[in-house]
């Protein structure tokens, strides 16, 4: 390794002609691509902790960039009276400053008075899972957004609140419709939808506090 001390002109031209006529190019073709091949479709997808998180922070980065963002949360809805996700207030706050945002949440409350959590999927999980469905074909459709985020989305097919085939026609939808990047969370992978994803990211369980008995913070996992 090199350890010769450089200043940071010296620097920027470090990397070889070669090297800038490559990237220069890369830079050029991208630039002369319809809109609709510059978006792009992501999938945040695992068991390890960080989907949301990657998926929300991206969409926050966007709203700094001047782009507009819509969200659309799959079985996160609450009673009212609780909140289980604290970046919905930030989103919140943003729209009423200003921010073009808009935040959809469906679901029914999982969360028992004495603090568990409700696995069971009752009937009004479906409707609701069904109620958003219709929300994100309408902004695929009709939405202005740049950044379309689908909390949950894959992880609703995995639980059954709706089909795999819901997910594969939404994407497709999306290919006719390629206006805005697609953003999407889930817990694993099926067939078929790996080839109509152009980014997926694992998110690995290495290590978790859980696992020693340190639950779910506020602010920290919700």
């Amino acid at each position: 390794m090199d350890k010769k001390k450089v200043t940071l002109e010296e620097a920027k031209k470090a990397g070889g002609k070669k090297y800038r006529e490559k990237v220069q190019k890369v830079l050029a073709e991208y630039e002369q691509l319809p809109d609709e091949e510059k978006h792009q479709s992501h999938l945040y997808y695992g068991y390890g902790k960080g989907k949301t998180t990657a998926a929300m922070g991206l969409a926050f980065r966007a709203l700094g960039a001047g782009m507009s963002v819509a969200i659309v949360e799959f079985d996160k809805g609450h009673d009212q009276a609780k909140e289980h996700y604290f970046e919905r207030r930030i989103f919140f706050k943003l729209k009423e400053l200003g921010y073009p945002v808009e935040l959809h949440s469906s679901g029914c409350e999982r969360m028992n008075e004495d603090g568990t959590f409700r696995f069971k999927n009752a009937e009004e999980d479906f409707e609701e899972a069904k109620r958003a469905l219709g929300i994100v074909r309408d902004l695929i459709l009709n939405g202005k957004q740049n950044v379309l985020v689908l909390d949950e989305f894959v992880a609703a097919a995995n639980y059954h609140l709706i089909e795999e085939k819901d997910v594969l026609d939404i994407l497709d939808l999306y290919d006719k419709n390629r206006r805005f990047e697609l953003v999407m969370t889930g817990h694993k992978l099926f067939d078929g939808l790996e080839e109509k994803v152009d980014l997926i990211t694992e998110n690995r369980k290495v290590k978790h506090y859980f696992d020693k008995g340190i639950q779910a913070r506020k602010g920290i996992e919700y």
